[in-house]
Formats: structure tokens, C-alpha cells, sequence
């Protein structure tokens, strides 16, 4: 089914009378195949710049400035966010709302989570969910824990639960690290892990 990602989401955020913040949510904006997904990443939060998001387009995107080469030295050739989508891989984030301080409170993660489930409901073929950082965790944790009364993974570092393999139904999920942020420039390690766990979910397709 071909969709408009951006006006489905707009028009699912702005019918719920629970999400707050409506006016400062950033969620994909592309016309999308939903059959051909096969992967979905979930990263942890919109930049405050609209500009700098995976789906700005903008020549300079802060987020995409990141993620290229990530995907280009897991040896999957991309130049934009189209062809990323081209692959069958969906990049979206677990907040849709900009962060304030350092950390993203446990109440926001949570009143956004039904745009995040709804997400993931669009993609019926999906074969592997990537998620990059502590909150995208928190959150996938939290969808499984209200249908099962359980967490998906231990909440504990990445390095610790990356060893292991997790499944949200037949749909294999990896734990990796934030894709984005100027912290990569100094932590070459994690980036390689990165492209590491790429090419591992790619193999899965």
C-alpha cells in the first residue's frame, strides 16, 4: 500500500486527545510502499531543528550527515533518506518532539508511544527493528511490557544486551547505538558496532 506517512501520522496525532505537545511533533515525511519495508530503525529524537531531521532533504541535514556514511561503510550505497527507503528501511524516532535537557523524561516517551505503535502497525512484512539508543529501548520495552507484562531486553547497557537475540513476535529486534549526534566524531568504536549490527540486520531481510 503506497502512503502518505506524514499526513497518516498528522492526522492519527491530531485525533488523539492525549498526546500533548501537537504543534512541535516532527514525524517521516514520504510517500512510502509500506509492503516493501523490511526494516524499520528506530532512533531516539527529532532534533530542534526541523531541518537537521532524517526527512528534511536539506543538503546539510545534521541527522543524515551521520547516517550516510554509517550506511555507506556497512557497505549499503546511499546518498539521501529516498534511498535508504529505496533498501526497505525505515528510519523514524521513539520521541517526536524535540528534547529539553540531557535526558528525555519517562512521561514523554510514553505519551508519544501511540505514534510509535502505530508506526510499527504500518509495516506488515517486517523482518528485523533496529533500535538505536537507550530511549529507543525504554520505549520498545514498554510497547512489549503492556501486551506482555514483560520487557523485550534488561534494561542494562548496550554492550551487555547486544550479545543476545530478541524477537517481538517472528520480527527479529537488535540493540544498537544512537545513530546520530556529534558524539560519533569521537566515539569511532560505536560506530563501527553500528555498521556491525547494519550488516547483521540486513543479512536478516
Amino acid at each position: 500500500m503506497k502512503l502518505n506517512v506524514k499526513k497518516y501520522l498528522t492526522d492519527f496525532v491530531q485525533a488523539q486527545a492525549s498526546i500533548e505537545q501537537k504543534e512541535i511533533i516532527q514525524v517521516p515525511d514520504a510517500i512510502i510502499e509500506t509492503d516493501a519495508i523490511k526494516m524499520i530503525m528506530i532512533s531516539e529524537v527529532v532534533p530542534k531543528n526541523p531541518d537537521d531531521y532524517f526527512y528534511s532533504r536539506q543538503p546539510n541535514a545534521a541527522f543524515m550527515s551521520t547516517t550516510i556514511p554509517i550506511f555507506n561503510g556497512s557497505g549499503i550505497s546511499v546518498n539521501t533518506i529516498d534511498d535508504i527507503i529505496s533498501k526497505g528501511i525505515y528510519i523514524t524516532t521513539a520521541v517526536k518532539t524535540p528534547k529539553e535537557g540531557y535526558t528525555i523524561p519517562t512521561e514523554i516517551i510514553n505519551n508519544q508511544l501511540p505514534i510509535l505503535e502505530k508506526e510499527l502497525d504500518l509495516f506488515s512484512n517486517t523482518k528485523v527493528i533496529m533500535l538505536m539508543g537507550d530511549v529507543a529501548k525504554k520505549a520498545m520495552n514498554t510497547i512489549v511490557r503492556q501486551k506482555t507484562k514483560k520487557n523485550l531486553m534488561p534494561s542494562k547497557p548496550t554492550w551487555r544486551v547486544r550479545v543476545n537475540e530478541y524477537y517481538y513476535g517472528n520480527v527479529r529486534v537488535l540493540p544498537s547505538y544512537i545513530i546520530t549526534g556529534g558524539n560519533l566524531l569521537i566515539e569511532k568504536g560505536k560506530i563501527e558496532t553500528i555498521k556491525e549490527d547494519i550488516s547483521v540486520a540486513m543479512l536478516l531481510l
